[in-house]
């Protein structure tokens, strides 16, 4: 059986097996032919999420036959038949494994048919009478906006359109309950639209217009995935499960760490009913925040592995892994978004102790840098600049050197007249580079007044605006 690997830009993730469990005969044989053309390359392919992974290839006979044949049961999802143009057609791979399909390499999708495979001729079936109304749907819409708003043609061509709808609405139904308990069904059910009713707001209200938009925006967020069966685990090798995650966690979840971490909590507990799709969700979302450029993601980084991974409930989790994860994670949790920044005390230029909780400030920025490191020879004199407009309005510099280099340090402070708090602590002694996670340089942490961190990771072009911005707000 193949495996995949989802890919991740920060943490490495665990390779990741999806099994099905053989309910009829074992093994797999799907016999192809190619009726207009002999001697055809042929790719088996599959999707999960927005990526395609190649299965198995076949050059085809004389007779434009060939096989994909195995001992094993393929797992289920959506499959695709690749021609060497890189045309395809997509077909279902579920409980019916010893199938025929035949198709024209002319025009293979308008083409294809199936025998052995009820469930696939219902696909193919479903397939074209879902695109004729969505076709349909499109051409009474692109009349809808060449017609003159108000007009007697417009309101016909609006209930036009919402009668087309509700025609998609019907026919989805249809097959998502004419084919209950198969990945059709589950496919099509997927696809119909979450229908957020009528707000009522209670007489009296302040801006109700506002709460009404609240309201639906929480009905449509609470139920978006009400179609999904996380049962079927063939909606993992499917462009659909993919295609719904990206959507919410991208357009309807609120940015923000708390919000993520709770509808994250949540779509775990809906996928824990079937082992392969608990673990295709936890792996989804570790690999996006994981990756993500978003300020403050690290958390749901955080969240997720005590969730799941530090939990002990990530079985297909290396032990190797799940080490490296446990200290990558120690390393991001005492300096989260909003936490209050750990103590820093140390030997200075001044030649005396300094502490970072000694700084009154509205604003202390937290300055990682070393002197030959050659980002920070870029960052370092726009630091200055703005310190030395800014330090009297609330703004301090607490730098910190993570060179070993004494007279480099003490040669570029005077050469470069640098005098913000400037701390040297080439033992670790205050364990800087664990509390903040200093990997690299240079690295900015921006507090307030109280020591809460409330940037990180910022570029030293991108503080101006983030102070002012900050103070904005707080105004507010």
């Amino acid at each position: 059986m193949m495996k995949f690997r989802l890919s991740t830009l920060i943490l490495p993730l665990a390779f990741v097996t999806l099994t099905t469990i053989a309910r009829s005969q074992a093994g797999h044989s799907i016999t192809v032919t190619v009726r207009d053309a002999p001697s055809v390359k042929l790719r088996l392919a599959y999707h999960v999420g927005n990526q395609q992974y190649l299965r198995d290839s076949l050059v085809t006979d004389s007779g434009g036959r060939g096989k994909f044949t195995g001992s094993e049961r393929l797992p289920a999802g959506v499959y695709m038949i690749v021609l060497p143009d890189n045309h395809f057609f997509e077909f279902l791979i579920d409980e019916e494994q010893f199938f025929d399909i035949r198709f024209s390499k002319s025009d293979p999708v308008a083409t294809v048919s199936f025998s052995g495979s009820e469930e696939n001729t219902g696909f193919v079936a479903y397939q074209r009478r879902w695109k004729s109304l969505q076709e349909e749907a499109m051409e009474i819409s692109g009349r809808l906006g060449g017609l003159q708003p108000g007009s007697p043609e417009t309101s016909a061509a609006r209930k036009e359109l919402t009668d087309q709808e509700k025609k998609m609405k019907q026919y989805l139904n249809e097959v998502a309950e004419t084919n209950k308990g198969t990945l059709l069904g589950a496919i099509a059910r997927s696809v119909i639209p979450v229908e957020t009713p009528a707000a009522t707001v209670p007489p009296g209200t302040h801006n109700p217009d506002s709460v009404t938009r609240l309201l639906s925006y929480l009905y449509f967020k609470d139920h978006f995935f009400d179609h999904i069966d996380f049962s079927e685990p063939g909606l993992i090798r499917s462009p659909v499960l993919g295609g719904k995650l990206e959507q919410f966690f991208s357009q309807v979840v609120v940015q923000m760490p708390d919000s993520i971490n709770k509808e994250a909590d949540r779509l775990l507990d809906m996928s824990a009913v079937d082992s392969s799709m608990f673990q295709y969700v936890t792996v989804w979302l570790m690999n996006r925040y994981a990756s993500s450029e978003i300020m403050g993601h690290d958390a749901v980084v955080v969240h997720l592995a005590d969730r799941v991974y530090l939990a002990g409930k990530a079985p297909w989790a290396a032990d190797e892994y799940i080490s490296d994860l446990r200290k990558r994670i120690e390393r991001l949790r005492t300096n989260l978004i909003g936490m209050k920044a750990p103590e820093l005390l140390m030997g200075s230029f001044a030649g005396h102790y300094v502490s970072l909780y000694d700084v009154k400030a509205e604003f202390t920025i937290l300055y990682f840098w070393e002197p030959d490191c050659g980002h920070c020879k870029e960052s370092t004199p726009l630091l200055k600049e703005y310190y030395e407009k800014n330090k009297e309005s609330g703004i301090v510099v607490f730098a910190v050197c993570t060179h070993h280099d004494r007279e480099k340090w003490e040669r570029y402070i005077a050469d470069n007249d640098l005098t913000w708090i400037n701390g040297w602590d080439p033992e670790r002694m205050s364990r800087f580079d664990f509390l903040y996670n200093v990997e690299s340089t240079p690295l900015v942490y921006i507090l307030d007044r109280d020591k809460k961190i409330i940037a990180k990771r910022l570029s030293v072009n991108d503080i101006p605006a983030f102070i002012d911005t900050w103070r904005k707000f707080q105004s507010h």
